[in-house]
């Protein structure tokens, strides 16, 4: 008897159906084709056992699988209980009517419990698409496929439930979740607030405004200054998700396996903080078979690299095109895959191997040379992507015991949130522009207007501080984003005043 159940395979961050077809007819033999992995091929033990602790049995007969589209590799356990449902069916052991109607996924114990798989979200997604009645799967991941709609999603702990279920003895408890609910329940659930960072004004204030234009900020000191504490709190500053976002953020959670168990929705703009040992695979994705990477886990939210200068100039290097197009595209013999990589790049460094080069209070034992080579492992073409550079110093005792209350994130937040509607406003008919670090060299020179005064401070600026030529954008467009903070419609030279004192690397002297 020939019989087709349905599960999903994960292709970039989208899901492609899969058939499986399983006929069993004469002879004693195991074979599995459509090219399916080693932990593909293993299901049969896996299965053989779950069926026999359940009082179900393997056909002692040919059972032939064969997972369609055939040119499409097959990946991963979660097929387990697509594939024994089928050979369920076709020895006649269940009924095989309502089999076709759903997307069967869930890695099998020995004992025929379930264990979780990734991707739900994009599956659940791709079986609503395709018209599917529902979504069998483990119940550890019925939360996070329930965020879709219209489609019935069911999460069972065992083999047992579904065999009772498709026999009609037995009704499986449908997962509801509320998306919108959900998603507004934790939306402001940070961990971290700015309030908790004593002192450090200035730099609190550069990262209101590399939060206001989505700029990318790196952070210069010595050891303890507050660098990490600093950007851990950045996104309790940042406008919050939308719900479109949330799922697209999600989504790549969903497929790399590290949404936490029973959750439904991510509606927190994520944080990574690689260790500066990380490869440039692993930062950027990719692999044999293509996986996300650092870079797309904080698609929306932050991007933390700290100790900049420790990381191998190769991982350095593949940050560049990601950074400017926002998405990053993984090319292989067989597949192309693209996955999004819209974030804030937070880097933080010492100024010199021993740290406290420019220290108010420690001497710097590094030699002649050394602070300028130290700097150097921070290729031009990275820098010229970071607008913002900030020389963070150490706090002072008086400030670290000082009980008055500091500005907390959720005030923060709300001028940012004012500043981004300004430029969502002025960018809304730019495709694929959101923010004032997103614009095109055509539009700055449009939106980024200066006054005769502003011109002569620029020029005086880059000519006495030995600014490059690089830095000339980059301070328009930060000063465009100062003027949105403070409701602007036009770029004054205080802007630009404060703008210029955020390009320190840029400055020749610097280090020497």
């Amino acid at each position: 008897m020939l019989v087709k159940t349905y599960g999903s395979a994960i292709h970039g961050v989208n899901a492609i159906t899969i058939t499986v077809e399983v006929n069993i007819g004469k002879g004693i033999n195991f074979l599995m084709v459509g090219l399916p992995d080693s932990a593909v091929k293993e299901s049969q033990q896996r299965i053989e056992s779950a069926l026999r602790e359940n009082g179900y049995r393997l056909p002692g007969k040919k059972i032939v699988v064969n997972m369609a589209p055939a040119d499409i590799r097959k990946e991963g356990s979660a097929y387990d209980l697509t594939i024994a449902t089928g050979i369920l069916a076709a020895s006649e052991q269940i009924k095989a009517e309502a089999i076709g109607d759903y997307i069967i996924m869930g890695e099998l114990s020995l004992d025929g419990g379930l264990q979780p798989i990734k991707g739900a979200l994009p599956i659940a997604v791709e079986a609503r698409s395709e018209g599917f009645k529902g979504f069998i799967l483990p119940a550890q991941n019925a939360m996070e496929a329930a965020i879709v709609n219209d489609l019935k999603v069911y999460g069972v702990e065992n083999i047992k439930q579904v065999i009772d279920f498709f026999n009609g003895e037995a009704e499986l408890e449908q997962t509801v979740i509320d998306t919108r609910e959900e998603f507004y329940a934790s939306l402001n659930e940070y961990e971290f607030d700015f309030s908790d960072v004593k002192g450090q004004e200035n730099i609190k204030r550069a990262l209101e405004i590399a939060a206001a234009g989505g700029h990318n900020v790196i952070l210069i000191g010595p050891p303890g200054s507050g660098k990490t504490m600093l950007a851990k709190r950045l996104p309790s500053i940042l406008p919050p998700l939308n719900l479109h976002e949330a799922l697209e953020t999600t989504k790549i959670h969903s497929v790399t396996g590290t949404m936490k168990r029973n959750t439904s929705l991510i509606s927190i703009r994520p944080y990574r903080s690689p260790h500066h040992t990380i490869s440039d695979v692993a930062l950027v994705g990719g692999g044999v078979n293509p996986r996300p990477g650092e870079i797309s886990l904080a698609h929306n939210g932050v991007l933390f690299l700290d100790e900049l200068p420790e990381f191998k100039r190769t991982v350095l290097e593949v940050l560049r095109q990601p950074i400017e197009d926002r998405v990053v595209t993984i090319s292989r013999a067989k597949c192309t895959v693209e996955y999004p990589a819209s974030f804030m790049l937070v880097a933080a460094m010492n100024p010199c191997p021993c740290g406290y080069y420019n220290h108010p209070e420690m001497n710097c034992v590094c030699g002649p040379g050394i602070v300028q080579k130290y700097l150097n492992k921070i290729s031009g073409p990275l820098l010229d992507r970071i607008d913002i550079h900030v020389e963070v110093v150490p706090v002072p005792f008086r400030k670290l015991i000082d009980a008055s209350p500091s500005e907390k994130s959720g005030e923060v937040r709300k001028r940012v949130i004012k500043a981004r509607t300004v430029q969502e406003k002025r960018y809304e008919e730019n495709k694929g522009v959101h923010c004032n670090a997103q614009m095109s060299s055509k539009q700055l020179r449009q939106i980024c207007k200066i006054d005769e005064a502003g011109h002569t401070l620029l020029k005086n600026a880059m000519e006495k501080l030995s600014l490059s030529a690089r830095a000339y954008d980059r301070i328009l467009k930060v000063s465009r984003t100062i003027a949105d903070l403070e409701g602007s419609p036009e770029i004054t030279t205080d802007h630009l005043s404060e703008a210029i004192t955020y390009r320190s690397l840029d400055r020749e002297s610097w280090g020497v």
